[in-house]
């Protein structure tokens, strides 16, 4: 069930008007938000009795987060500004198979 309705929240020693969608928690303690929200990540906070806030989010798996640390994030930065503009050469298998075998 959805029907837009105004509400009054009382803030700061006066009501405030709010446009709001009204809906229902069903038997089974699920609300929908709409299609166009399908399959979106969210996070939900109760943050105060009756109140609940929602907000969107991007999940990073645990393998992953070593790449968002400062440091790492800076180098990678600097790697892709780097192969972003410096023209590419052809490699020179024979030179290099000969400086790989030469270091052992």
């Amino acid at each position: 069930m959805l029907s837009c309705i105004r509400i009054l929240v009382w803030h700061g020693g006066f009501f405030m008007a709010h446009a709001a969608k009204l809906k229902v928690i069903g038997t089974n303690g699920q609300i929908s938000l709409g299609k166009e929200h399908a399959g979106r990540q969210v996070t939900v906070e109760e943050v105060g009795e009756e109140k609940w806030l929602i907000t969107g989010v991007a999940v990073i798996p645990k393998s992953e987060l070593w790449l968002h640390e400062p440091k790492t994030a800076a180098a990678l930065t600097r790697s892709i500004r780097r192969a972003e503009t410096t023209p590419t050469q052809e490699t020179d298998l024979d030179a290099l198979e000969h400086d790989l075998t030469s270091r052992k």
